[in-house]
């Protein structure tokens, strides 16, 4: 898989972008299991993509579920044993 980020926010500690081998949006947030850090892709659907600047408090929302772990049905890929933790 090629993750192509088209926008980060360095601030909110998010990136969207799109899946190049799918076509699917996605939208990322660091992680780190205490060995690595590493991005969890959760996919969004091309209306939430395309309205990030629109609803940008969506988005942030989106990333919020998503460090609570409510967004897991959304990860494009599982996580392993060692899981990270939001950083």
């Amino acid at each position: 898989m090629q993750f192509d980020d088209l926008y980060t926010s360095q601030k909110d500690r998010f990136s969207v972008g799109v899946e190049r081998e799918s076509g699917r949006y996605y939208l990322s947030i660091p992680v780190s299991n205490g060995l690595v850090e590493y991005e969890e892709y959760y996919e969004i659907d091309q209306s939430t993509y395309e309205s990030l600047d629109r609803a940008f408090a969506e988005t942030r929302a989106i990333c919020e579920n998503s460090r609570a772990r409510l967004n897991d049905a959304k990860l494009i890929e599982k996580p392993g044993k060692m899981r990270g933790s939001p950083v």
